[in-house]
Parts: C-alpha cells; structure tokens; sequence
C-alpha cells in the first residue's frame, strides 16, 4: 500500500478514493484506508479536509515515488497481552475506563479477574442520573462521577490525548469492536458522545464476562488488607475478597476511599489540579466565529485556548463539548459541582467549555496529602450554601464582571437540566480564580470572537477535571503496599478517557510479566 497526503474543499463532494487515483496517476484504486482527517480552517476563505490515507493500487511500485511505502496494522490488545495465570484472582476496584481496560487486559491473559463497583451497571446508572437531573435526588454511589465506566461515560466521550503512545490504536480498536464508529481511528478528534459510550462500555463488561470476568455492582471497598507489607485481599459492603494483587481504578471523585487509603497507610500526595467555572455560547455562534460562512458545510465546531494572566496564572478551556449541555456532577451529599457532557451528533443548542485555573499547595497552605481533596470539597459545599440545593449557580458573563446577580438570560439559556440558581459567582470561587477569569476572558474573547460576549453564561463550580491526590506508586506500577497497584486519573497518572485506559494496560502487563 502506499501513504499519501490528500486535501479537499469541504465543497468537493469527489470520493476520497478518486481524488487519491488522480494523485497518483493510477487506473485503479482497489482498497483505501482513511488514516487521519482533520479540518484545516487557517484561512477561513479556503477551508479544506486535510486527509491522510493508504491506497492500493494495481502496481503499488509505479506510484512509490508519490508516496511512500504503508504496511496495515491491525493492532490487537489480545496480542500484547502475556498469557499468564496467577494462583489467586486479581481484584480490580473500578470500572471507568483503567479499570474496564485493566480487567479486560488481565482476561486476555486468563486471569479472569474480579471487577468491583461501588455503583449500578452503566444501564442502571443511566436511569439513576436521568432522575437527579430530574428530581435532583443525589444517590451518592450511583451519579455522573460513579458507576460502571466513570465519570467519562457522561462527558462528551473525547478520545483525543496529548499521550504518543502504541497503545492508543489499541485502545481505538477495542472501542471500535465494543460498537464505537470506526471515525475515531482516523479523526483527528475523535469522540464516541455519552449516547454511544453507554453501549461501548456494556459491550466491554461483556467480552471480560465472556473471557472469564466477574463484576459486582453497588459494591464499595471500604478497606485494603494485608500482612507484613502485602495485600491480601479487601472489605467491601457485600463482604471480604481475598487477593493478592489489587488494581485500585478509583476515579478522581472516590474522597472516601483516598481517606481511607491514607489512614491504612497507603502513601500519596496532594497534587495540582484545576478549579473554575462552564462557560456557555450558542453553537451557531462558535461556528461561525470558527469556520465563517463555510460553517454549515461543516461538523459542529471546537476550540482550545491558553492564555496568560497578570495574576500570575493561566486560564485555559478544558473538556470543550461543541453541542452539548453543562450537566449536574455532583457526588457528595451537601456539595456541589458542575461538568459538560454532548451526544455524538453534537446538536443541541449551546456549546460549552470548562474555565480552569491551576491550584496547587500554595493555596491550601498545606502539606497534608489530603489538603487539595479539602479544598475542592470546600468550595463545592460553599456552592451549595449559596444554592441551597443540588443546584449550580449560574451567570451572565456580563453580570459576572459587575459583580451582580443575573435577572434575566438574553437568547442564551443556561443548559444545566437539574436547573440553576442565579447569584454572584464571585462569592464561591477563590481568588485567584475569580482574579484570573476576570483577567483572562476578555484576552480569550480576542482569540475567539464572541467569546467574551456579555451574554455568555458562566455556571459553576467545576472542580473534578482531574485528581487532588497522587498515590505514590514506583516504575513496576506497584504502591510501596505490595500487590497494590494504583491506576488512573483517580490513583493521579492519567487525564482523560484514552490516558486512563492506557494505565489501566500498563498495569496488568506490570503485573502479568511479574508472574
């Protein structure tokens, strides 16, 4: 086969496959595969599909010289993994995607590992969410951050990562076989939307089941064992498990087990993670500030910014989700936080990024491993102190920078299905971040035109897009508790769907190779 570089205007309707016969100069195209795709919108005028592919032809060596020489890989994880089976059944704490990937990479191997959840199968857990937002009734072990598939399943299912690594076609793969669209193996950003994600993740459970996995929902581990330095097994709230390797894919949400993980002893640290708020904008309205008048021949637009601040600190856009809605991610009973969350065809009327400021030690004043998972929970409760409910507060951009309360929405509506509160958001953020928003939107709005529009909603407190803590864990993936092995965003190592799957391999290998 051979590669190529290929761009089209978005108006050229001609099939990938010809546009690459007619580079080449061949007679005939007999298999084509789509290697990346991206938009190319530089020049707003001129936007084009920047494609690269592999083609055969029918004498690959006379087109050699326009291209260059492709052997198609079908990366398997079934293939990476070493077929080892240990005495005892590993124990996997978790089924967002470390530990969905974890379990499934140990049943590869034969171990038939032991998957436990503190919250419903992600079907169950559906139902359970729909109702909070509903009837904004929390059930503190089923909700958008817990449950089979994590706090991802009710994201915008975002696969992209900043990680250069072989396991990401893997992974890609396996989410394709478990019913993702084949697109993410070849989109530049790719994303599944939470609509789709739900099946994925039930047709992961499947496969590890069929491969000789055990799942127990409503389960929470409420305490590590062990004897002279190494795990033996845990306590849960069905009962005791024995093991002798125990993969903890907590999630960054999981407050009560990093307590009780540090009073057994288990060594971690308070590490840097971001606070801020949900900024909302009509989809239209980043479309067209995006992609100009070319924007209703294109897919539903995105953005990522940075800037820096006189503040000292930078404000940054994280977890984009073009067409989607900001959802209700609270977890703990008396706190609130907010998330973003889009369905695949990434169509409902706003689109909406998180606003995030580092913090980090210096602003909680202390060394306690813990301080930084403290200083979330204080402002989440402080949120619902001013909210009086499971419901975020929300604001006009405009109303934000003078201080005051919102009236009235303009033609942009607050998306959040639980409802909302309308107060000063200047009262539940710290400082900093309240200092470092005010600061840097208004640079933003000069990247992005619109973006600082005085009709924005700003809806907040968003506090979870990564882990407080960091469990301290060597090369080998193995806490200084033998047999135990923290994975994940929870555990620290990972930020996103794709990165979390990925430690979740790397620590089942870790522990098959010692076998």
């Amino acid at each position: 086969m051979i590669q190529l570089s290929l761009t089209q205007s978005i108006t050229d309707k001609t099939p990938i496959a010809e546009v690459a016969r007619k580079k080449l100069g061949a007679r005939e195209i007999k298999a084509l595969d789509i290697l990346k795709k991206s938009i190319d919108a530089r020049k707003k005028e001129d936007i084009k599909w920047a494609i690269q592919v592999a083609v055969e032809t029918e004498n690959d060596k006379r087109y050699l010289a326009k291209g260059a020489p492709y052997e198609r890989k079908n990366p398997s994880l079934a293939d990476l993994i070493p077929r080892r089976i240990p005495k005892s059944r590993p124990i996997v704490v978790g089924a967002g995607p470390a530990g969905l990937f974890c379990a499934l990479s140990l049943a590869y191997a034969g171990a038939k590992p032991i998957v436990i959840e503190r919250g419903e199968k992600v079907e169950d857990r559906a139902k359970t969410v729909a109702d909070f937002f509903r009837t904004r009734t929390l059930k503190p072990d089923s909700n958008v951050q817990f449950g089979e598939g994590g706090a991802g399943t009710f994201s915008d299912g975002k696969l992209n990562t900043n990680l250069h690594n072989e396991y990401i076609p893997v992974v890609l793969n396996e989410f394709v076989q478990a019913g993702a669209p084949e697109e993410i193996t070849y989109l530049a950003k790719p994303h599944v939307g939470t609509d789709l994600l739900r099946d994925v993740v039930k047709n992961l459970r499947e496969k590890i089941i069929s491969l000789g996995g055990e799942f127990h929902y409503s389960t929470c581990m409420n305490k590590v064992l062990g004897f002279a330095g190494k795990v033996t097994g845990i306590m849960t709230s069905a009962g005791k498990f024995n093991c002798d390797a125990l993969f903890l894919a907590i999630g960054h949400s999981a407050r009560d087990t990093f307590e009780m993980l540090h009073a057994r002893g288990v060594k971690m640290e308070s590490k840097i993670f971001s606070m801020g708020v949900r900024i909302e904008h009509l989809r239209e309205e980043i479309n067209r500030a995006q992609y100009g008048k070319a924007a209703p021949l294109l897919p539903t637009a995105d953005y990522k910014m940075a800037v820096s601040t006189d503040s000292g600190r930078s404000l940054y856009t994280f977890c984009m989700c073009p067409g989607g809605m900001v959802v209700n991610a609270s977890s703990e009973e008396g706190g609130v936080c907010v998330n973003g969350m889009s369905y695949h065809a990434r169509m409902d009327d706003n689109s909406n990024s998180a606003l995030l400021i580092n913090v980090g030690p210096g602003d909680w004043l202390s060394d306690h491993p813990l301080a930084g998972m403290e200083y979330q929970r204080k402002y989440e409760r402080l949120t619902y102190a001013v909210s009086g409910d499971y419901k975020p507060v929300a604001q006009r951009y405009g109303d934000y920078i003078k201080g005051k309360p919102t009236d009235r929405f303009g033609d942009l509506k607050p998306s959040v299905e639980t409802g909302y509160v309308c107060a000063d958001l200047n009262m539940i953020l710290p400082s900093k971040v309240k200092e470092t928003l005010q600061l840097g939107i208004p640079i933003l709005g000069r990247k992005l035109r619109g973006f600082d529009s005085p009709d924005s909603v700003l809806t907040g407190i968003e506090a979870r897009s990564s882990s407080p803590v960091r469990i301290l864990r060597g090369d080998d993936y193995l806490s200084p508790l033998d047999g135990l092995y923290p994975l994940g965003e929870g555990a620290g190592y990972a930020g996103g769907i794709t990165s979390a799957a990925i430690d979740g391999i790397k620590g089942a290998i870790a522990f098959l190779t010692k076998i």
